[in-house]
């Protein structure tokens, strides 16, 4: 009698679930040629095509369906019990997923990599640095730091500060175009608008507040672009400050708008999922000490 090999069950798992060799490769830390050969392995013990393969994409078979449906719970029996094998160990050991959007990233996450890294030597990071909106649960993040309330109860979360809003723009762009002096002067300039947020908001030192609709003369969903355009003279953004500490340290960007405040402040959250290796588990206390 022949049994099924764990781990040809397992790396079939990672792929159905990423719907591709090089990503399922990539997380399980293997070259595509193994996984691949896995993947043949575990056909030629059930006799029957598990994937259909094409040049664009992986689809299931019915046999390989009902072989992920009917294993389900067995996959998260292995996926627990190398979680019990990392707690056994006695330094952190293990890949750890960390979300952020970029701007967020850069001014977070790296400046303390490297001291994470001589704590932590046998944790692997992973950065994802995404401006969307990624699904942490979907997407097998470990930990990440995310801006305003939670709708998500299945994750742990912990506030590490507020994120505050201002204007500014390039010593350049002032020269040629001026400095605004009310929220509504903008319609004479050009403004660079993050994704949707076409409505800037302020308040006055009197308390009084205003919803400004601008027409943005260029849109980005990227962070970083609209830092860089704004840096060369391309106009006005709305941003946290403490993004673009370097760029005000510099010179670069400047403050406008200053007698107006944004009337909101969000909360940063760092958030993880309840069940954590022990790996992620000391990531997640090490970003907290860092950032509380």
């Amino acid at each position: 009698m022949s049994y099924l090999n764990l781990s040809l069950l397992h790396v079939f798992h990672r792929v159905a679930e990423r719907g591709s060799f090089q990503a399922a490769a990539t997380e399980l830390g293997l070259p595509r040629s193994s996984v691949s050969k896995k993947i043949r392995q575990l056909e030629e013990f059930v006799g029957q095509p598990l994937l259909q393969r094409s040049t664009r994409q992986l689809q299931l078979t019915d046999v390989g369906r009902n072989l992920l449906l009917g294993t389900g719970d067995l996959s998260k029996v292995l996926s627990n019990l190398n979680g019990l094998l990392d707690d056994m160990q006695t330094s952190p050991k293990g890949r750890v997923k960390i979300s952020a959007s970029i701007l967020m990233g850069q001014a977070r996450l790296v400046p303390v990599l490297k001291k994470l890294r001589e704590q932590f030597p046998g944790i692997e990071l992973e950065l994802n640095l995404d401006d969307r909106n990624v699904d942490l649960l979907a997407e097998n993040v470990d930990i990440a730091i995310r801006i305003g309330q939670l709708p998500d109860s299945s994750l742990i979360a912990r506030k590490i500060g507020e994120k505050h809003w201002g204007w500014f723009a390039s010593p350049q762009y002032l020269a040629e175009r001026g400095q605004p002096d009310t929220p509504d002067d903008l319609a004479r300039h050009d403004c660079l608008v993050f994704g949707s947020l076409n409505f800037w908001p302020f308040r006055n030192r009197a308390g009084q507040t205003e919803n400004i609709e601008v027409s943005p003369a260029i849109k980005t969903n990227n962070s970083r672009a609209l830092v860089d355009m704004a840096s060369a003279g391309l106009g006005i953004i709305m941003l946290d400050p403490e993004f673009i500490q370097a760029e005000r340290e510099s010179g670069l960007l400047l403050p406008v708008l200053s007698d107006w405040q944004h009337p909101e402040n969000s909360p940063i959250n760092l958030l993880c999922v309840g069940e954590r290796t022990k790996a992620a588990q000391a990531v997640w206390q090490f970003l907290l000490d860092e950032f509380q």
